[in-house]
């Protein structure tokens, strides 16, 4: 069974239905037995209903509508969201399924979620109208916390993504702060939404999850977000600081940085789990506060990680979320350029 491309185009499927129709009136048996497999006769109809069972949909308005539906939230268009959904309200819910860049289907919601990402380009992209798009489906019907068996609930999602507009949406509706990931769930598995944006170093929805009432669980999410309270002791394992280090890196959060190598947390350390170190995780997203404190503090520039070789300049360089400060690797790489030997 195929799957729908990423891009879909409703002229072109019609156009696909044409032809199949035309082949099979002029005898092309591959054509006919297309058609015969769901009808005796050749209409267009017949066609049109034979590529949508082809496409794992049960009539042509079902594969009409579900082009429609993607197309739209690709868009970020609320308002003709709003039109599609008063016609069928089903499709608020109803999963998104037979996708090529989404073999596992999704929510709408969950969609919506992970539009910043180009999952077919592999590029993120700049997605304004995400928020209002969600707000258009929590409206209509759509599961705040997705259904029963879901890996993950669409705020998970959200924080992922760092999509902060559908994450303040979906708070406000009442999604559950603490749920947690499936343990067979992509990106963290069993992490609440507040891991999973501190893990992506998508500070701008740790925010909103903290303003909303989210609870760090451990000291890496509480120096991801700003506050370290009373996590951090004598007791406190270093493995545990270390990675708590990285995390304030990642998030900018300088005093947290500073209370973390005034406790005695070695500012070029390497963490022992995931391998992170806190200068080479600044430079990599960009941080430019959080590479001037570190190399304030201390930090070598020539550091190379132990898998790939690279100085914390090379991982600079390498980027990450273009959409996310986008001068700010300018910044970071003429803090660092200086100071690498070559």
């Amino acid at each position: 069974m195929p799957d729908l491309p990423a891009r879909p185009d409703l002229g072109q499927l019609r156009r696909q239905a044409k032809d199949l129709l035309r082949g099979a009136r002029a005898g092309d048996a591959a054509a006919l037995g297309r058609v015969r497999a769901v009808s005796d006769r050749l209409v267009l109809a017949s066609a049109q209903l034979a590529l949508a069972r082809e496409y794992g949909f049960t009539s042509w308005p079902g594969l009409r509508n579900e082009v429609l539906r993607r197309e739209i939230l690709n868009s970020g268009d609320p308002a003709r969201l709003g039109a599609l959904l008063d016609g069928d309200p089903q499709l608020a819910v109803a999963p998104m399924e037979h996708w090529c860049d989404h073999p596992r289907g999704a929510s709408p919601l969950g969609y919506v979620a992970m539009l910043r990402y180009d999952t077919s380009r592999r590029v993120w992209r700049d997605v304004p109208g995400a928020g209002a798009l969600a707000r258009v489906l929590v409206d209509a019907g759509a599961l705040v916390d997705g259904a029963l068996g879901d890996r993950e609930t669409p705020l998970i999602t959200a924080a992922s993504y760092g999509d902060a507009a559908v994450a303040r949406v979906l708070v406000e509706a009442g999604a559950d702060l603490q749920a947690q990931a499936a343990p067979d769930a992509g990106g963290v598995p069993g992490g609440t939404a507040l891991l999973h944006a501190a893990v992506f170093g998508m500070t701008e929805v740790i925010d909103v999850l903290v303003a909303a009432g989210a609870s760090p669980r451990s000291i890496e999410e509480a120096a991801a977000a700003g506050d370290l309270g009373d996590y951090l002791t004598p007791q406190t394992p270093l493995q545990a600081r270390l990675r708590a280090l990285v995390m304030a890196a990642d998030h900018q959060r300088l005093e947290v940085i500073d209370r973390l190598l005034a406790a005695g947390t070695p500012v070029d350390a390497t963490d022992a789990k995931w391998s992170r170190q806190a200068l080479r995780i600044a430079a990599q997203n960009g941080r430019v506060g959080s590479v001037e404190r570190l190399l304030a503090r201390g930090a070598d520039p020539n550091l190379r990680d132990p898998q790939h070789h690279r100085t914390a300049l090379e991982w600079c360089r390498r980027g990450g979320d273009p959409l996310e400060h986008p001068s700010s690797h300018d910044e970071v790489e003429a803090i660092l350029a200086p100071l690498t030997f070559r």
